[in-house]
């Protein structure tokens, strides 16, 4: 099966909590990983940014053309109790590859992340780019390209003040 490159930074938390009435106060970290792999990716801990961390840490991350979430998890070190899960993101990877959007096209994108238990725990924000195939030959690819189809319309020059000919249409795909 094939895979997709992406280009993942995490930028930084907010709001981070380990209950409701206790915040993150140091050590917190982000492991990203992709459904139906065991590949995971981890950013350095920040130290001083207590419920509000700071990483801006880039990681490459291969995921799996299958794979249909992309996970974020925000983790604190404890030294009693270990890394402890803060909370949890699941971003669909349509937000970020397919529709109209150019490879590697910058996504600057928010979560909302949900504790254990379901509940809102925190924010955080991250940027994704799908890298492009430009080392890959592209005849061997079948793109969509978007093309313009213009059909041809006839209006009446006694009701049009703009002119006898006008071109309407709409995009659409067609295969190359």
């Amino acid at each position: 099966m094939g895979s997709r490159a992406l280009e993942i930074t995490i930028i930084s938390g907010e709001g981070l909590r380990l209950s409701p009435s206790k915040r993150v106060k140091k050590n917190a970290f982000v492991i990203v990983g992709a459904e139906h792999t065991q590949i995971l990716s981890s950013t350095r801990m920040d130290i001083d940014g207590g419920s509000y961390p700071t990483w801006n840490d880039k990681m490459f991350v291969d995921i799996p053309i299958q794979s249909r979430f992309l996970i974020v998890e925000v983790q604190c070190k404890s030294k009693h109790q270990g890394d402890l899960v803060v909370g949890t993101a699941k971003i669909p990877v349509t937000d970020f590859v397919g529709g109209f959007t150019p490879a590697n096209y910058l996504h600057f994108l928010s979560y909302r992340l949900r504790d254990l238990k379901g509940e809102k725990n925190g924010i955080i924000n991250l940027s994704i780019k799908v890298k492009g195939r430009e080392d890959v030959n592209s005849s061997k690819f079948n793109y969509l390209q978007p093309r313009l189809a213009a059909p041809y319309k006839q209006v009446d020059a006694k009701r049009s003040d703009i002119g006898i000919n006008v071109v309407t249409g709409i995009p659409v795909l067609q295969k190359y």
